[in-house]
């Protein structure tokens, strides 16, 4: 799924959490660090391609056209670089990680911030490979 549109999906997952709780900041900073993490989870990718490749040539090339980013998703990695599971199993590890290190902090808000959020990217990134095994 593109970037594009875990920010969609992420807008929306920190609005309904914003309509159905009661932040203890601002609801707008809720919103945002909805949105950072639900782009900015996919920065893991780029990890597993290298720890896959032992090449961070998907690194280079996002930072020689960092345009690539919005304009050619699809141009970043290389095939070979990490699979769809790697990809979902990274995500799961990561979000994981968060909302235990969240809640172990004494900040069960923001762990349910993050695993709202993660849970909606990962099964984002679930229903588009579906869709795509299925030829749509």
């Amino acid at each position: 799924m593109y970037s594009r549109d875990h920010a969609i999906l992420s807008v929306l997952a920190g609005l309904v959490l914003v309509a159905v709780t009661t932040p203890p900041v601002h609801p707008v900073a809720v919103v945002v660090v909805a949105v950072a993490l639900g782009v900015g989870i996919d920065f893991d990718h780029f990890l597993v391609a290298y720890l896959n490749t032992g090449s961070a040539e998907s690194t280079r090339r996002v930072l020689r056209d960092p345009r690539v980013v919005v304009t050619g998703q699809d141009d970043i990695f290389e095939e070979a670089d990490l699979s769809k599971s790697q990809r979902l199993l990274s995500h799961v590890l990561i979000a994981g990680a968060l909302v235990t290190a969240l809640w172990l902090a004494s900040a069960p808000y923001w762990a349910l911030v993050v695993g709202v959020t993660l849970y909606v990217h990962v099964v984002a990134d679930l229903y588009a490979d579906a869709r795509e095994m299925a030829g749509g």
